[in-house]
């Protein structure tokens, strides 16, 4: 069966609308990493921010009021027309919604949990619901007037990229005719100062792939997407998962289970190696998991696929990435890339002599083959793949 990303919202630190994306994107902007700290340790790090103001949701949702959802209503108002549209023709239990998120409203807990520490008293508006992991798909449902099957996955840093899969056996077994699918995360306390606890945090931009990089960037961001079956101009191929549950934190250092989600997307695409045209790496810059995916990138597509990590640009978003890096192949595959220009990566050109060389990019470079792969790799050994392409 053939299905199709009729539509895309994006919000992350490189904008707030599909062209400011994919501009920024293509420009390497790194305006939007902004200086964080100082953390709990009294360290510093770099964070991708969404600059944009976030209205309030209305009062009918305010029990589901945070910043992780405002960031998703405002990817919604993106893709909202085409939902309405589906809704419409199929009926709106029959278009369900699957999400990713690991932070969810922590962030709000955060902000009441330090007013009773100070004040004595929870703020007015704070409502335990704010923070539950489920309110993602919720919103989504509540804020489109649908009323199909909605779920949140939640598996860290792979929980959008996963999204896919569920939303595709959606529709597979008949129960929806189309799926809202996508990912939300924010910034909040808990997960920097856990990063910074697990010494994986970069006091700088980081610095993907080279023998100099120091750890990670966390960043927020909101990306959803209609998957349907109606034909459009991007088509969602395949998509693969594993869980090889090799540690709590640590990669497999030969990225088994990674290679199994890899290939397993592109089995499913029906995608022969050599007709990948881009690779939109996990790459954190952390030092086991770019020695890690660089051998799996090695192992399965070769030293000539055209490679970038979009993390000094975006950030990590945690349980956003997968998505939000689905949706900018998204973007470089779609008519308002008419130049079929792909992204450099951004690093300081130090290779690390440990890593298999792979083809990480430089300015000019344009896509040949019209087939991108995206992978996302959790705490857990949760693994996933999404392979999409020009219809």
């Amino acid at each position: 069966m053939n299905l199709y990303l009729s539509d895309l919202g994006f919000v992350g630190a490189l904008g707030a609308t599909k062209a400011d994306v994919l501009r920024g994107l293509l420009d390497g902007d790194r305006s939007g990493m902004v200086p964080y700290g100082p953390l709990l340790t009294g360290r510093h790090t770099v964070v991708g921010r969404v600059v944009q103001t976030l209205e309030p949701l209305a009062p009918e949702l305010a029990e589901l009021d945070c910043r992780n959802n405002r960031l998703l209503a405002r990817a919604l108002d993106q893709i909202s027309a085409a939902v309405a549209a589906e809704r419409e023709r199929a009926g709106p239990d029959r278009v369900g919604v699957v999400l990713g998120t690991s932070t969810s409203g922590i962030a709000a807990g955060e902000d009441a949990a330090e007013a009773l520490a100070l004040r004595g008293r929870m703020p007015a508006d704070f409502h335990y619901r704010q923070q539950e992991i489920g309110t993602a798909a919720e919103l989504a449902a509540r804020y489109l007037g649908l009323t199909g099957p909605r779920f949140t996955i939640s598996t860290a840093c792979s929980s959008s990229a996963k999204a896919f899969a569920s939303a595709r056996r959606l529709i597979e077994s008949g129960r929806c005719d189309a799926v809202v699918v996508g990912g939300s995360d924010s910034l909040c306390r808990l997960t920097l100062n856990g990063f910074d606890a697990l010494e994986s945090l970069s006091p700088e931009i980081c610095n993907p792939f080279s023998a100099n990089r120091r750890g990670i960037n966390i960043g927020e961001a909101a990306c959803v997407f209609l998957l349907a079956r109606e034909p459009a101009e991007i088509r969602l191929c395949g998509v693969g998962e594993s869980s090889d549950g090799y540690h709590m934190s640590a990669p497999d250092p030969e990225g088994r289970g990674a290679e199994l989600a890899l290939r397993g997307a592109l089995s499913q695409a029906g995608v022969a190696p050599e007709h990948v045209g881009y690779v939109n790496l996990h790459g954190t810059a952390t030092p086991k998991n770019d020695e890690m995916e660089s051998r799996v990138i090695a192992r399965v597509l070769g030293p000539s696929v055209p490679c970038t990590s979009t993390k000094p640009l975006l950030g990590h978003t945690l349980g956003a990435a997968g998505a939000a890096e689905v949706g900018l192949c998204w973007l470089l595959l779609s008519d308002a890339n008419r130049q079929r220009r792909l992204p450099r990566h951004v690093w300081d050109g130090q290779r690390d002599p440990q890593l298999p060389e792979i083809n990480l990019l430089d300015d000019g470079v344009r896509w040949e083959h019209d087939v991108f792969a995206s992978n996302s790799f959790a705490f857990g050994g949760s693994n996933a793949a999404v392979v999409i392409g020009r219809a």
